[in-house]
């Protein structure tokens, strides 16, 4: 065998090793894109960064003398006709004590819309200490024109926040949702069905 042909086996099979390797990171890339968005909720629901709080799914069994005011913003995205605001502006609540108060929201416009909140709490490093055990957040909540709902929220403050020296001297903890319109709303799986059915029908 030629010297000649041996170069070119040995360059074609670096090509094909480049190519390999082309392909093996452009499905890498798109698998991380993929797993970024829950990768990036993961880490903030764990450390409680960007102000995330956390899910509980039960009361703390420990109550401490210190005590929290808790306070409760409401905010609509332009997009959405509503309004939507707590049912009160605060509330004094032992660190570890449950707490529950509701949200009303009204579509005020004239047309049936859906609408889905997303929230964070100030100061952002209190997210980590700030456990919900019910909460209507990420939730499609659909609304006829004047309609109104009422939406609990059910939470704690974990003790753990009195170890924290960062917010060793923090008394006030504000709960923020934000309201944005859902412009494809997801279809309850009864009308999908349906909808299926429909379709073989045909």
């Amino acid at each position: 065998m030629s010297d000649t042909n041996q170069e070119s086996r040995r360059s074609g099979k670096q090509d094909l090793k480049v190519a390999l390797s082309c392909v093996g990171m452009f499905v890498f890339m798109i698998g991380m894109a993929y797993a970024a968005v829950p990768l990036y909720d993961l880490f903030c629901r764990v450390t409680g960064f960007g102000g995330t709080t956390q899910v509980a799914e039960q009361e703390s069994d420990v109550i401490l003398d210190r005590i929290v005011t808790i306070r409760f913003d409401g905010n609509v995205n332009r997009g959405l006709s509503w309004s939507f605001k707590p049912e009160q502006r605060s509330v004094d609540l032992n660190v570890g004590e449950t707490g529950q108060l509701a949200y009303v929201a009204q579509n005020i416009g004239e047309d049936f819309t859906v609408g889905t909140s997303t929230f964070n709490v100030t100061p952002l490093a209190a997210g980590a200490y700030f456990n919900k055990i019910q909460c209507f957040c990420f939730t499609e909540q659909p609304l006829e024109a004047g309609e109104s709902v009422e939406m609990p929220v059910i939470f704690f403050v974990d003790p753990d926040i009195d170890k924290d020296p960062e917010l060793a001297h923090v008394k006030e903890i504000t709960l923020s949702y934000t309201f944005f319109p859902v412009d494809e709303p997801e279809k309850p799986v009864a009308a999908r069905a349906d909808e299926a059915s429909e379709e073989a029908k045909l």
